[in-house]
């Protein structure tokens, strides 16, 4: 008796049309976002009170909640009969790959500086600024846990905002530009806490990012421009003078 063949399964574009996790999944992690950012704005906005807040208090909670919230996914997407990778994008095959990814996400994070700084000259956001300054690290310590929260909320981040929710929108509209969009809305309503004009430039970042990982396929240029934008941010604010 011979062998059964399996064949693969070609890809179409209709592929992209398809949920990656169950809709009570997504909806759980709506609320759970919801939470999140409220508790983001009040007490990011309690530290602004203090004189010397305590950073830590803020990045060590961030670093759990946004490793429980990669599992969380990780955990619907298997659940559902999916990989990470149909989520996020095939993994890099060569060191082509990854240096692709580096030049697409370096160079995508330079028109974003100049789209971000056109956008929040227009709507005078500052609260950006602010609220960086706030969460800047302060010593060794500080310095470290920080650099690897921003690594986290690369990898995180992206898996939550670009690689899911991106995703499962854009199934449910049937329509790429609308998931983008939605999933944009979303990463700035998650930075609520600094303040409405600033989330809407984030929303425009949202953009960005979420066009980088329609045209790429893969959400692993954004997590690369994530990482990099939120660490140089962070480190220039605390060791360039005022």
């Amino acid at each position: 008796m011979a062998d059964a063949v399996v064949v693969p399964v070609p890809q179409t574009p209709e592929n992209r049309y398809q949920s990656v996790a169950g809709p009570v999944h997504t909806i759980v992690l709506l609320l759970v976002l919801t939470g999140i950012a409220l508790l983001g704005y009040y007490s990011l906005n309690r530290a602004g009170s203090l004189e010397v807040p305590n950073r830590l208090r803020f990045y060590l909670p961030t670093l759990i909640w946004e490793w429980l919230a990669f599992g969380y996914i990780y955990w619907g997407v298997r659940r559902h009969g999916k990989t990470f990778a149909d989520m996020a994008g095939p993994h890099w095959k060569s060191a082509k790959d990854f240096f692709i990814d580096v030049v697409l996400a370096l160079g995508t994070w330079v028109v974003s500086l100049i789209v971000l700084g056109v956008v929040s000259r227009l709507l005078h956001a500052t609260g950006s600024l602010e609220a960086a300054k706030r969460i800047a690290p302060h010593g060794v310590l500080e310095g470290v846990t920080y650099l690897a929260l921003v690594i986290t909320a690369g990898i995180s981040e992206e898996t939550i905002f670009r690689g899911y929710l991106q995703r499962q929108f854009v199934a449910l509209f049937h329509n790429a530009p609308l998931g983008v969009l939605a999933s944009a809305i979303l990463f700035g309503a998650g930075h609520i806490y600094q303040g409405v004009r600033p989330a809407i430039v984030i929303v425009v970042f949202g953009l960005i990012f979420g066009i980088l990982a329609e045209v790429r396929r893969n959400i692993r240029p954004g997590m690369i421009m994530h990482a990099w934008q939120d660490g140089l941010a962070g480190l220039l604010i605390r060791f360039i003078p005022k």
